[in-house]
């Protein structure tokens, strides 16, 4: 049982002793920094001291891009020019500012893995709609133990992290699984699994979401009723071995009271079944083990797992601004190294980054013990985690390569990897280089209600 000290909205102060540990977020004070010494996102407003790491100014503005025409998003930062890049031979000289996970892919892959340093360009920004909503949640928002979110509604519930609160590391990984995102979304997350000798597989997958924590007029009082954040349907296009198979999943807000809901369509059995274990460190669908189920979107799901510590923020070379990645015209062959991605394709900044440590639980159970996570306080996105195994050597790493969807806008990964440093296979998600850039990614003509996310409507789905 946790003792807490809690504000209610308005300041007033009350002494409270909770089994669920209810723990409301941000002073009145704290709130108002929002705009002003910090973003409208809650990351600081100002730059480094060295200047390396620009004030934010807004982001990339909003920006009208016709992508149902076919149009792909350009390069805003095209004009840059390579500061530096990091190899083997140099780490030594760049390790403060080096996740552990990177410098394990260095000393793994010594003679090819790389990381192309550019200027950091803070593109983050949001529609006016979530930075209303995070001055709200800031004053609002509270959890009931470690998975019920309560009191917020449409984006970040935490966007004010207080370091010395005992829920801060838990405030920022809510900050990630509640991000803004358009009400309804469709795009592909094929998914290249590559061997140890650099031979990929494609998986095409397709995925829908309806957010109805962010859907237009919604109130926080609204989804303590319903306590669903989301819908969500991931069905197999190709191969045709698994063409058909479809997972669906309502998300709970409070998963305290209620857990993530579930359910399987296998063309092979031909019905519907309820699937619990699509959850936690359950081997994802077609990931061929390389990924458990709470590493999509970089981590999902309940946090109930693990004990959660806010080490603090530091500055680390991580992925950003990733908009070469979606090159229509790459090809696998491009994208693919025996190992790793090809790294000439990816860029990383100098970024600040919230790192919190994951350690499981005692008395429960993960297929990783302990991980690392670095979160980008700009997008409130998980750029980056590094994975332990049960005698507490690095195993995977995982990147999130973001960059603003500036037709909307709001921050979203363009590819997302999981590498395995012992068996040496990765895989790689959200490849929708050789889709229509009108599917690829769709959040305007995509407008299906909660109806279509229904255990009944997945047969008809997996036979499509």
């Amino acid at each position: 049982m946790r003792q807490k000290l809690f504000c209610a909205v308005g300041g007033a102060l009350i002494l409270g002793v909770s089994a669920t540990a209810t723990v409301a977020m941000a002073s009145e004070e704290n709130a108002a920094r929002l705009g002003n010494d910090l973003t409208p996102m809650g990351s600081p407003m100002a730059g480094s001291a060295d200047g390396r790491i620009p004030a934010w100014t807004g982001g990339i503005e909003q920006m009208d891009v016709d992508l149902d025409a076919g149009e792909i998003y350009f390069i805003p930062y095209q004009g840059d020019e390579r500061l530096y890049t990091i190899t083997a031979d140099n780490m030594d000289e760049y390790s403060d500012r080096l996740t552990e996970a990177h410098k394990a892919l260095f000393r793994t892959y010594p003679d090819t893995y790389k990381l192309h340093v550019f200027p950091t360009r803070r593109s983050a920004s949001y529609p006016e709609r979530a930075y209303e909503w995070a001055k709200i949640n800031a004053r609002n928002a509270y959890l009931d133990g470690s998975d019920g979110l309560n009191g917020a509604a449409v984006t970040w519930p935490f966007p004010v992290i207080e370091p010395d609160h005992e829920y801060a590391g838990e405030h920022v990984m809510w900050n990630h699984k509640a991000n803004y995102v358009p009400q309804s979304v469709q795009y592909f997350y094929n998914q290249v699994l590559v061997t140890s000798d650099g031979t990929p597989s494609l998986v095409r997958m397709i995925q829908q979401v309806l957010y109805n924590y962010s859907r237009e007029g919604i109130t926080a009082e609204e989804l303590a009723d319903s306590n669903i954040q989301f819908y969500f349907i991931q069905r197999i296009i190709s191969p045709s071995r698994l063409a058909g198979n479809v997972v669906l999943v309502h998300e709970t807000l409070n998963q305290e009271t209620e857990p993530r809901q579930a359910w399987l369509y296998n063309p092979g059995q031909r019905r519907v079944r309820r699937a619990p274990n699509v959850a936690h460190d359950n081997p994802a669908q077609a990931s061929d083990g390389l990924r458990t189920n709470d590493q999509n979107n970089m981590f999902n799901g309940a946090l109930e797992r693990y004990d959660w510590e806010l080490v603090g923020m530091r500055e680390l070379y991580l992925p950003y601004n990733g908009y070469e990645l979606l090159d229509l015209e790459l090809t696998l062959d491009d994208m693919v190294r025996r190992g790793h991605l090809n790294q000439d394709l990816a860029r990383y900044e100098l970024r600040q980054a919230w790192v919190v440590d994951a350690t499981v639980k005692e008395g429960t159970r993960h297929l990783y013990p302990r991980r690392t996570f670095y979160v980008d306080p700009d997008s409130w996105r998980i750029l980056a985690v590094d994975i332990y195994d049960n005698r507490g050597n690095l195993w995977r790493a995982q990147e999130g390569h973001i960059l603003n969807l500036y037709d909307v806008p709001f921050m979203a990964y363009g590819i997302e990897t999981v590498y395995d440093l012992q068996s040496r296979r990765y895989a790689l998600m959200g490849v929708s280089n050789m889709e229509d850039p009108a599917t690829a990614f769709n959040y305007r003509a995509f407008q299906e209600g909660p109806d279509y996310y229904s255990p009944s409507n997945l047969r008809r789905l997996g036979r499509r």
